[in-house]
């Protein structure tokens, strides 16, 4: 039986040790901290659980695929709803605006509240559709170095190419698209998905919104945390082995070949070897005997964030699981994160509450808070100073908005900054997706899921291909687990 070794937890490593087990392969996965998830985990504050990473779940039938390939059926496991609002949003004039998960409702809310053509807003939301369906089997469910040019999804790619928005800004085609500023600041802000600039990241990204409207936005059954405990418990029954609480310092390599990994305390051999490890670290502690690829490391990286855990014994009804409170300054808000990596005087705050749903997430007159804001990686910043300006910052917008004097609403309390994020999940610099996409060739310039310098070396994760976030992380797990299957029947 051929060996692999998977270097991270995370929830690629996870999906592409449950995937590889499946396929025959003996996988033993080797984590640094004491359990699975990388940033998909939780934490219990008093009588409050928060989920401490993502908390956006799309394309749950990736989940659902790693159970069924198992021969076992994903909801005896892991269950989730679909949810009737995505959000709530809310601007400094006193606009709010509920985007409902109905499609044809969201249209008539458009027209409502903005004034805009009902045509034209379910126009751009099939075009969306049409860019993601046309583009995603070519650019994020495989590999682009083992590109298959006659498979009937390149073809159908290819066949519409002229049709598909290669050039201008994701902020350039909305704001040619709608009339009203704030339903142009709405699909702007699609591009923090990817941890990009609206103003910069090109018009294709306008398929992300298709990720919501079109396919849906879910939360699963006791909490995001679920997605990665669920598939960690698949990978057990798989036989997958586990070593939490064990850094890896070194791949062995010999004659162009991975033999293995080396810890503190001894080295393991394996015939395949899979880095869910960002790539910095990857290559600079782990490969730091090899050349790295140093246009790759050098690109710009994506944003980061500032996320506050408060516990708040209070219950707000006009608040939903998602929130957004916009900036009037949508676009010097991202040039204080791309350009002066500074703190915006206004920033934009997202609340995700999951006690809107899971009660058990906070006690009856409570709300579980997950705060953030997007902010620049770390870039030597004093991250002390700028997490006491933005926390006064957001409590005062929050309190004149929702007419409380929120601070002493908190029970709990707890905070992640760029620094801590990189300590915690070693994410280069604090950078959520890795490198940024604020270029029309940004799918072309990831980290392939192979090593072009080393046989039997592997990547996974938000820092390669295809990308970062929940369903990118997934589609390069089954990359990176197929390719493997590939090469070694």
């Amino acid at each position: 039986m051929k060996s692999v070794i998977i270097i991270g937890a995370g929830i690629a490593g996870l999906a592409a040790a449950v995937r590889l087990a499946k396929v025959g392969f003996e996988v033993t996965v080797f984590e640094a901290s004491d359990g699975p998830g990388g940033k998909l985990r939780e934490r219990q504050m008093g009588e409050y659980r928060f989920d401490l990473g993502p908390s956006l779940f799309t394309l749950p039938h990736n989940v659902d695929e790693l159970f069924e390939l198992c021969g076992e059926r994903p909801a005896d496991h892991f269950r989730y709803t679909r949810l009737k609002t995505l959000c709530h949003y809310f601007w400094n004039d006193g606009t709010t605006f509920q985007a409902s998960g109905d499609e044809e409702e969201l249209i008539r809310t458009f027209e409502l509240h903005f004034g805009e053509d009902p045509e034209a807003v379910r126009k751009y939301l099939r075009r969306a559709a049409f860019v993601y369906e046309r583009t995603a089997p070519v650019f994020l469910h495989q590999s682009l170095r083992h590109l298959r040019w006659f498979s009937k999804e390149v073809r159908r790619g290819l066949a519409a190419i002229f049709r598909l928005p290669f050039f201008g800004t994701m902020h350039s085609s909305n704001a040619s698209t709608f009339r009203n500023p704030k339903t142009i600041q709405y699909f702007n802000r699609y591009a923090t998905y990817n941890g990009s600039n609206p103003y910069d990241a090109p018009a294709m990204m306008m398929l992300i919104p298709h990720l919501e409207h079109g396919l849906g936005a879910f939360l699963p059954k006791g909490g995001m945390g679920e997605i990665s405990k669920s598939i960690y418990e698949l990978a057990l029954r798989q036989g997958v082995k586990f070593r939490f609480n064990t850094s890896v310092e070194k791949i062995i390599h010999r004659d162009k070949r991975v033999k293995g990994i080396r810890t503190s305390e001894e080295e393991f051999m394996a015939d395949y070897v899979v880095s869910n490890m960002d790539m910095h670290p990857t290559y600079r502690r782990l490969l730091s005997d090899l050349k790295e690829p140093k246009k790759l490391l050098a690109q710009e990286k994506s944003s980061s964030a500032l996320i506050f855990y408060w516990g708040i014994r209070k219950s707000f009804p006009e608040l939903d699981v998602h929130n957004i409170f916009f900036s009037d300054e949508y676009r010097e808000e991202f040039d204080s994160i791309f350009r002066t990596h500074s703190l915006q005087i206004d920033p934009t705050i997202y609340i995700n509450i999951t006690s809107k749903i899971e009660r058990g997430d906070a006690p009856s007159n409570g709300e579980n808070w997950f705060i953030m804001i997007n902010i620049s990686h770390h870039t030597g910043q004093d991250w002390e100073a700028i997490r006491t300006a933005a926390r006064a910052l957001i409590l005062a917008k929050l309190s004149r908005i929702l007419k409380v004097k929120l601070e002493e609403l908190i029970e709990e309390e707890d905070f992640l900054d760029p620094v801590t994020i990189e300590s915690r999940t070693s994410s280069h610099l604090g950078a959520l997706y890795g490198n940024a996409s604020n270029s029309p060739y940004a799918a072309f310039l990831r980290h392939s899921n192979q090593s072009t310098s080393l046989g039997g070396l592997y990547f996974c994760g938000g820092s390669v291909h295809p990308g970062g976030g929940i369903p990118l992380c997934l589609f390069g797990a089954k990359i990176t687990a197929e390719l493997i299957a590939q090469n070694h029947p």
